[in-house]
């Protein structure tokens, strides 16, 4: 990567993405990016798709950053407008130490009292521990690492030559460590876990051995997608450094595919899992509950109704058992009712009246309500 950066400032017209239901990864509900492009320059990253870089050439996406210098300004007045919930926000690639936007925008979410959620690369985020710590205790923070490697996995040089300019694994553990102690939810998101290179069982229990031993509380682990114009910029970069990967590669990713064909990746989805379980954490991030929600348990039984979709899903389980659930899942997130009311009053017949929930479901959550009968059980996170 021999070129030098070129930042380029400008005034954007919006910065908040709303979505309508919460991510059932992160459970976000926002998200705002401060920067367009990224220094790191993983050669694997999926915000090469186009809708992401919208460059026309991509090979300026590790060396031209826009940068929305009015982010934290139309933040502001976004907020001032929506309900809360929790914000995926920040972007600590090395630009961020002299435009400091990342921090400006912490600086609004704990004004207007938004729960964070952060994705970082780097360190450099604990430049703002003191400002993610005021938000934890006012609502709640949480500081995920992405990490599909550690220093000891036999691929580490080749890994790290994709990885470019992001900070060396050792120092994400490190920092991981600093949030743990800190009371920062925290974890690791082994993402994108890449064929032929971290998909051995081997990486997969250093990576999750060294998350626990840091602090982290969960692995949130997911396959490599490629898409449009990042894929055949991946694939062109296989061709001339790694060209041994390749025919995997093809064969993983036909035509027209945006993640791997087959079944590898469920095994490796269940051998995470396994591990996790282990070692003594999950594979899947716990969802934050606020102080004083008022519908804490129709959003822990989305929870549930979620995390038994991804489970299905590692299991080979056929598309038509999946999708109940994530749809029960999503009538949920809607729901004005708290479903401890209704099932007290109407019992299982009540249940099964909400959009997308039949017999199965509504004798799941039945199940999940009387367990939860105890308030406390569902508010604390």
């Amino acid at each position: 990567m021999g070129r030098k950066a070129v930042f380029l400032p400008y005034r954007a017209r919006s910065v908040l993405n709303k979505h309508k239901y919460p991510d059932h990864w992160f459970w976000t509900r926002y998200t705002v990016y401060p920067y367009i492009g990224c220094q790191h320059g993983c050669e694997f990253c999926y915000c090469r798709e186009r809708k992401y870089a919208p460059y026309e050439d991509i090979a300026d996406f590790p060396y031209v950053i826009k940068i929305k210098e009015n982010a934290p300004d139309l933040l502001r007045k976004a907020l001032a407008k929506v309900p809360r919930d929790t914000i995926a926000v920040g972007d600590y690639q090395p630009l961020e130490r002299k435009f400091g936007i990342s921090r400006r925008l912490l600086e609004v979410c704990l004004d207007m009292d938004f729960p964070v959620f952060m994705l970082e690369r780097s360190p450099l985020v604990l430049r703002d521990l003191d400002l993610i710590g005021e938000i934890n205790r006012k609502s709640h923070a949480s500081v995920l690492f992405s990490l599909i490697h550690t220093a000891q996995t036999p691929q580490a040089e080749i890994i790290d030559r994709m990885e470019h300019l992001a900070p060396r694994p050792q120092a994400r553990l490190d920092a991981m460590c600093t949030l743990a102690k800190a009371g920062i939810t925290t974890g690791i998101c082994f993402m994108p876990i890449l064929p032929g290179l971290c998909d051995t069982p081997e990486n997969i229990e250093l990576v999750i051995r060294q998350t626990a031993d840091a602090g982290g509380r969960f692995v949130l682990a997911a396959p490599l997608t490629l898409a449009d114009q990042q894929k055949t910029y991946f694939m062109q970069y296989l061709q001339v450094h790694h060209p041994g990967l390749l025919p995997l590669y093809r064969q993983l990713y036909p035509d027209k595919s945006y993640g791997p064909q087959g079944d590898a990746w469920l095994k490796v989805g269940r051998l995470v899992r396994e591990i996790c379980l282990k070692v003594g954490i999950s594979d899947r991030m716990p969802r934050p509950i606020l102080p004083g929600e008022k519908r804490a348990l129709n959003k822990r039984a989305a929870e549930l109704l979620a995390n038994r979709a991804y489970s299905l899903e590692l299991d080979g389980a056929q598309a038509d058992r999946i999708w109940p659930y994530r749809k029960a899942a999503w009538a949920l997130e809607e729901l004005p009712q708290d479903i401890g009311l209704i099932s007290k009053q109407m019992g299982l017949k009540g249940l099964q009246s909400i959009q997308g929930v039949g017999p199965s479901i509504g004798s799941l959550l039945e199940v999940f309500i009387n367990k939860a009968s105890n308030r406390d059980q569902v508010t604390n996170f």
